[in-house]
């Protein structure tokens, strides 16, 4: 997996000296500098695993003498006592790796298996599921990474790289017209070429954005499954659709069902729940 070293050196290097800082002092006053040593990754849950390329490059940035041996990768199925990887090397060094590795990897894999849940509830629907901007802080590339690795589709990453007016810009804007029309505008003049996606509240919003069109995409919230089919029978193709607001693991379906060609779903990674495993020391 290539991974983006702008944002993945600083990521690392900041969560290693919050955790550490002058040192680690539990280690230092209780082990022998230099003492050797090997550990394994225990899986305790089922699930997708996902981090294992940031975990490498962690024990890399953390002591480049750590050796480890990948016996699961990111994107496979993982069970309750499976072992993902082995690392050896120095005792010291494995340990200040440890929560940094353990905790990444944990909420990655959570993010992972939430995600490849819903992609095996709507295969054969032709809907795809998106992630959203309701990520946390720092994290966003990694919890969309995870997404992608259980077979999900990333939306949007932040406010560059898709014009996506929303319920806010058409009321500050003064209406669905005004707001389309100065996106065109804006696109035009400062010669940036990124899709256009609008959100409509209702029937009627959508018939406006229909007439005066200049969208790529059009986001339906919160509308009712009766609503919904509606909707796509008057877009009728012509847009991408998709469907956002209130959508669970458990209706998932039934959104797909009115011919959606995505759903987008905050909870992928802002209530996900995390995999559970451990760095668990090897006795020679």
């Amino acid at each position: 997996m290539n991974l983006d070293r702008e944002i993945l050196e600083p990521f690392i290097l900041n969560a290693i000296a919050e955790d550490i800082g002058d040192g680690d002092h539990t280690s230092l006053s209780t082990i022998p500098a230099g003492q050797l040593g090997k550990a394994k990754l225990l899986i305790k849950d089922s699930g997708i695993l996902a981090g294992i390329a940031v975990a490498l490059e962690i024990f890399k940035t953390i002591d480049s003498k750590l050796s480890v041996e990948v016996l699961i990768n990111d994107g496979q199925t993982v069970n309750y006592g499976d072992i993902a990887f082995y690392v050896s090397g120095s005792v010291h060094s494995i340990l200040k790796a440890e929560r940094l590795v353990l905790n990444t990897m944990q909420r990655m894999s959570g993010i992972a298996s939430k995600t490849n849940r819903i992609v095996k509830i709507l295969e054969g629907t032709g809907t795809q599921v998106l992630d959203t901007r309701k990520t946390t802080p720092g994290l966003r590339y990694f919890e969309k990474m995870s997404v992608k690795i259980g077979g999900g589709v990333n939306h949007r990453f932040g406010l560059y790289d898709m014009i996506l007016i929303k319920d806010n810009h058409v009321d500050y804007a003064g209406g669905i017209t005004n707001a389309i029309q100065s996106a065109q505008n804006y696109l035009t003049i400062n010669k940036i070429t990124i899709p256009v996606e609008i959100e409509v509240r209702s029937l009627l919003e959508l018939s406006q954005v229909i007439e005066i069109g200049g969208v790529d995409r059009i986001l339906l919230d919160n509308f009712d499954f009766l609503a919904l089919r509606e909707a796509v029978e008057q877009i009728n193709g012509v847009y991408i659709t998709e469907a956002s607001g209130g959508i669970t693991e458990e209706n998932v379906l039934d959104y797909a069902h009115c011919g959606v060609d995505y759903v987008s779903m905050g909870a992928l990674t802002h209530s996900v729940r995390s995999l559970d495993m451990s760095l668990k020391a090897v006795n020679p």
